[in-house]
């Protein structure tokens, strides 16, 4: 059975989809009574599911008129894409991140699903047994050097 912030990150992936635009804008206080739940569930939803890491950009305005606008990042170049997720890894990045990368790039077809699995085991705590910082920072390195090849493959 699915919990209730499945449901709603299902939800607003098909909107997204649905969107030609790439943008849907919600209120937050409509999806809580959508799907009976407080509001809070929904900023858990939004910050957690619909990460840069996932390519998604999020926007939020607080108050009456408020709303949450979320997009679907797209690149029209190759090279802009590429360069966005250097600078997205940078020199630290958390397990956590890095698997959100993986997912993002297995589900544009950068790589296949088997390699997903393998380098989401490589950039793990348990094979990078290391203090924190070096782990972060070693993690990075490995996650430049998949993204550096993937895109280097896609020119053949």
């Amino acid at each position: 059975m699915s919990s209730v912030s499945d449901i709603i990150e299902q939800y607003l992936i098909k909107i997204l989809k649905e969107t030609p635009s790439g943008t849907i804008q919600v209120k937050r206080s409509e999806l809580a009574e959508l799907f009976q739940c407080v509001p809070s569930q929904i900023n858990y939803v939004i910050s957690t599911r619909f990460t840069v890491e996932k390519g998604y950009m999020v926007e939020s305005k607080r108050g009456g008129g408020g709303y949450i606008r979320i997009r679907k990042l797209r690149f029209s170049k190759q090279k802009n894409y590429y360069d966005v997720l250097l600078k997205m890894i940078g020199n630290r990045m958390t397990q956590q991140a890095a698997e959100d990368l993986i997912a993002r790039l297995t589900e544009e077809e950068w790589m296949t699903e088997r390699e997903g699995r393998m380098i989401k085991k490589l950039i793990s705590r348990e094979v990078l047994d290391l203090p924190v910082s070096l782990r972060d920072s070693v993690r990075a390195r490995i996650m430049r050097s998949v993204v550096t090849t993937l895109f280097a493959n896609k020119g053949e």
